[in-house]
């Protein structure tokens, strides 16, 4: 057995006599209380003053406090990453809680998965760390020097779990403000080792850790004078290290302190820094360290690796309690108890911590020396006594009893006077359950539940959320403007005409006129690409919209830069101005590997909406065109055909006209549509749809590609090749349309077929698909409308309810996602129906009517046979459509034209028209289709007059 020296003799001996009393086996426990105690002799004895901290822990804040106002060091030397020191010089224009952060968006040294890269270093009043570093930044001739590893070395040594980070799911908004950052912090003293863990707090009646640290250190130890606090926690982190850590934490943990040491020696002896000058402030877990780098009594260094060539970027970013205690796995609430603990005890000791945003005073109560006592008497002597009852303790308690009552009245629970009483009854019966000395929050926290908690929640709050926010709530930091990067700032600039206060963490509301104040069109133009790059979280439109050809009027926006801020300082990471981030994500986009031209084309229509850059919109739409021609399907035809023809229209409208790079597009799509035409008719794997978007393109945007140079003949090649062999019947409706748009088929043929199919059983099962086809054509040739109303009309006319029946559910789904083009359709039959239900009566529709008149003719046209082919069918046609006629020949000038029976009066007729109507009668038999339809949109009611 090692003998210590004889200062922890007493000590020792009675921990070994209490391990021969309780324990089954004492020598492997009396060992381990040797090896305990010779840790805290190791660290109290090292020249170079090591000053334990627990995190977030207010005993250590305010024992350090008094240690630097007390003996003020030359040197403050403190376990954070040692490249985010020049982070620190931002924190006198912030609102804590705060983070250092540093962030690297790419790296060729780390795996795409983790990427971007992002360390973050909490800080709060109520923590060592920021009092040292408040204390040596109010004191230049301080120096405050960080030694930790570089955050390099961060992902070098300890990769983080992509698994864990991407599964992870934040309660709240402000627990996310870190988002997958790593969290570094001083003085991790929480257990890794599960079984200790949960050995630890089952014989000590607590939940969680922090309750157990609260419980039995924080409360014993804030008070202690300054050699007794440092030597509870050698002894307490010395403990954690030996029986509460995983193996693999303590190599992690051992690499550090080997280049912690190594960097304070190293500084030291450039700086001629005496030992007794400095102070090192680390966890508890690090001061007895059994590495070989530690002491500044030997020269041992570490070789530092050397890092990584990933380029980092430093700076601050807002934090809050609720995201501290996420990052570290807390129980809710455990930071803002700190923070409480920590105001308490400052104003019971009448100290007054140092702040960066105050003027820092002496505190009004002299500090008692810290010259050193005995090492023996102090930490015996305080291991051997119970804690004593603050006067203090029972004044906040019965405080909160009252407060709790309040806050409970307010959210509609039924409470009063006689429940403060028996909350306070309560929370001490607890504490004496619980083997406590004096009621922690957390049994304050259990007896106002039991207390006050009923069957049902009146309002949105519970007792268990009252006691968060009366015990301190959730507090959320905000970076100062002088600290923010220059594209935060830049943004703060260009909205300042708003006159909103940025900096709130509340909704602001601004309102915009521009007829009354076009100077603030640039602030819509900032607040629209916030709104782009960080979506409506940051920013939102209440009022107002942005779209291709749009002139905005008003508008009205939701502003909650102030509540959001982390989001805009993660942008100044990505560039200097809010156009070259908007950049960047646009040429991103578009020239990912796995972008499509329907991708390009929305990150073209991006850049004109957004970045209003005539030379960005060019390179995206000449990327465009290069995957158009890489191309060898057509899955996001739809997508790039819709995306044109808005680009085109847009264009149209503007004094310059379409840009070179949109013609060339026009012109590449319908050529490369048509191209592979023939290929999307016999793939199974392309869908109707797609092949619609092909055909939509192809005729939507035919006249301007034949403008500028193409040829149908490509086109009508491309439609003859696809019919070999097609027998896909959504497919044959595409076909047949567009060969009848391209006069390759006559809707007579098309007619007949679909008469087979209604009357024939076997056939009529096919009848949604063949609809589906002709729906879907409706996109590039509207006129088919009038055919497909036919056809459904003749369906549900003919066909018997047993038949249609059935399959009716297989149509109505057909028809459920084409509910924009079925507007067509419905307009269409709208014109075609009489539009009162007594209409119906002796109402017969057109295509009925058209069969009985052409049979007349042809019989006419068979007695006759002085007339040729050609004059029988134009006779025909004329006969057929009277009415289109006569409107267009009034249209020309003409009042009413004779029509005649007998053939022969019709020839003598003709041969006494006047040179005018001779060429008007030409003129309609050379075009009677277009005509007929031209004249029934003039005089649609003269035609009804006429027939």
């Amino acid at each position: 057995m090692v003998k210590l020296p004889t200062a922890f003799n007493v000590l020792q001996e009675q921990l070994l006599n209490a391990a021969e009393k309780f324990a089954t086996d004492a020598q492997p426990l009396s060992e381990m209380l040797t090896a305990l105690m010779a840790d805290v002799e190791k660290a109290s004895n090292e020249p170079l003053e090591i000053f334990p901290v627990c995190h977030h822990s207010p005993s250590s804040a305010l024992q350090m406090v008094r240690r630097l106002r007390e003996k003020p060091p030359q040197v403050i030397y403190l376990e954070l990453c040692e490249d985010l020191q020049n982070a620190v010089e931002n924190l006198r224009d912030c609102k804590l809680p705060v983070a250092l952060q540093a962030f690297a968006a790419e790296s060729e040294s780390f795996s795409p998965k983790i990427m971007p890269l992002s360390v973050v270093a909490p800080i709060t009043e109520a923590s060592a760390e920021y009092q040292a570093i408040a204390f040596a930044l109010q004191h230049p001739e301080t120096q405050l020097v960080f030694v930790d590893r570089a955050v390099d070395f961060v992902f070098q040594w300890e990769p983080p779990d992509v698994k864990a980070v991407e599964s992870e799911e934040a309660t709240s908004e402000e627990a996310k403000m870190h988002g997958s950052a790593v969290g570094v912090e001083v003085g991790s003293l929480v257990p890794t080792f599960e079984e200790f863990l949960s050995f630890l707090l089952q014989n000590s009646n607590t939940r969680h850790f922090s309750e157990w640290w609260d419980e039995y250190v924080e409360t014993a130890i804030i008070n202690a004078d300054y050699e007794t606090y440092r030597q509870i926690m050698f002894l307490i982190g010395s403990l954690m290290r030996r029986l509460g850590s995983r193996k693999r934490d303590i190599e992690i943990d051992r690499q550090r302190e080997s280049y912690m040491w190594t960097c304070m020696k190293k500084h030291m002896q450039a700086n001629k820094i005496k030992p007794e000058a400095a102070i090192y402030i680390c966890g508890a877990a690090h001061a007895a360290s059994d590495v070989p780098e530690y002491s500044v009594t030997n020269n041992n260094v570490w070789e530092i690796p050397q890092r990584t060539t990933t380029k980092w970027l430093y700076g601050l970013i807002p934090s809050s309690f609720a995201a501290i205690e996420y990052q570290f796995r807390h129980p809710a609430g455990t930071v803002s108890l700190a923070e409480t603990s920590w105001k308490k005890n400052l104003k019971v000791t009448g100290l007054k911590g140092f702040s960066l945003n105050k003027e820092d005073k002496v505190g009004k109560v002299q500090q008692k020396s810290i010259a050193a006592k005995s090492t023996n008497s102090s930490l015996t002597a305080f291991l051997t006594r119970p804690p004593e009852l603050a006067a203090a303790d029972t004044e906040q308690l019965l405080q909160w009893c009252a407060d709790i009552v309040g806050l409970a009245r307010k959210n509609g629970y039924l409470a009063s006077t006689a429940d403060s009483i028996a909350i306070y009854q309560t929370s001490m019966l607890l504490a004496g359950m619980r083997n406590r000395m004096h009621p922690t929050p957390y049994d304050f926290q259990d007896a106002a539940i039991t207390c006050l908690e009923k069957d049902r929640t009146p309002k949105k709050r519970n007792i268990y959320q009252l006691c968060q926010i009366l015990l301190g709530g959730d507090r959320i930091g905000t970076v100062g403007y002088a600290s923010l990067p220059p594209l935060a700032q830049d943004v703060y600039d260009r909205l300042q005409p708003l006159s909103v206060n940025l900096l709130a963490q509340t909704n602001q509301r601004a309102l915009m006129d521009f007829k009354q104040q076009p100077e603030l069109l640039p602030c819509s133009d900032v607040l629209w690409r916030l709104h782009y790059l960080l979506s409506d979280r940051i920013v939102k439109p209440i009022m107002g919209d942005r779209s291709l050809g749009s002139k905005p009027i008003q508008e009205s926006w939701e502003i909650r830069i102030g509540k959001y801020q982390r989001d805009i300082i993660m942008l100044g990471y990505e560039g200097v101005s809010l156009e070259q981030v908007l950049e960047q994500r646009l040429k991103k986009a578009a020239f990912s590997p796995q972008a499509q031209t329907s991708d390009v084309l929305k990150a073209t229509e991006d850049s004109i909406l957004y970045a209003c850059s005539f030379r960005l919109t060019q390179e995206l739409g000449e990327h465009a065109i290069f995957l158009l021609k890489q191309e060898t399907g057509v899955s996001d035809a739809p997508q790039v055909f819709e995306r044109v023809r808005r680009l085109v229209h847009y264009y149209r409208t503007t004094p310059s006209g379409l840009p070179e790079w949109i013609e060339h597009f026009v012109t590449t799509g319908y050529g490369h549509y048509a191209t592979l035409l023939p290929q999307a008719f016999a793939d199974r794997g392309t869908t109707p749809e797609q092949i619609a978007g092909m055909l939509g393109f192809i005729f939507t945007l035919e006249s301007l590609a034949l403008s500028l140079g193409c040829n149908r003949s490509q086109l009508l090649i491309g439609v003859k090749q696809s019919s070999q062999g097609l027998e896909d019947p959504a497919k044959l409706g595409l076909l047949w349309t567009t060969e009848w748009l391209l006069t390759l088929r006559k809707l007579e043929e098309i007619r007949e077929f679909f008469d087979e199919v209604i009357s024939n059983e076997m056939l009529i099962s096919s009848f949604p698909e063949y609809l589906n086809g002709f729906i879907l054509s409706l996109t590039f040739a509207p006129r088919i409308s009038r055919f497909v109303v036919e056809l459904l009309s003749k369906l549900f006319a003919t066909v018997p309810d047993k038949i249609l029946l059935p399959w009716l559910p297989s149509l109505i789904l057909r028809l459920r996602p084409h509910a924009q083009i079925l507007q067509v359709l419905i307009k269409e039959a709208a014109s075609n129906f009489p539009n009162k239900l007594a209409g119906f009566e002796n109402w017969v529709p057109a295509w009925s009517k058209q069969q009985p008149e052409i049979a007349e003719n042809l019989q006419q046209v068979e007695a006759k046979p002085a007339l040729n082919e050609n004059e029988v069918k134009i006779r025909e046609l004329l006969f057929n459509s009277p009415a289109s006629t006569n409107a267009f020949a009034k249209f020309l000038g003409v009042e009413k034209l004779t029509w005649q029976e007998n053939l022969d009066k019709n020839i003598n007729f003709q041969n006494q028209l006047s040179e005018k109507e001779l060429k008007t009668q030409e003129l309609i038999f050379t075009h009677p289709v277009t005509l007929n339809y031209f004249a029934g949109l003039i005089n649609s009611s003269q035609s009804e007059d006429v027939s």
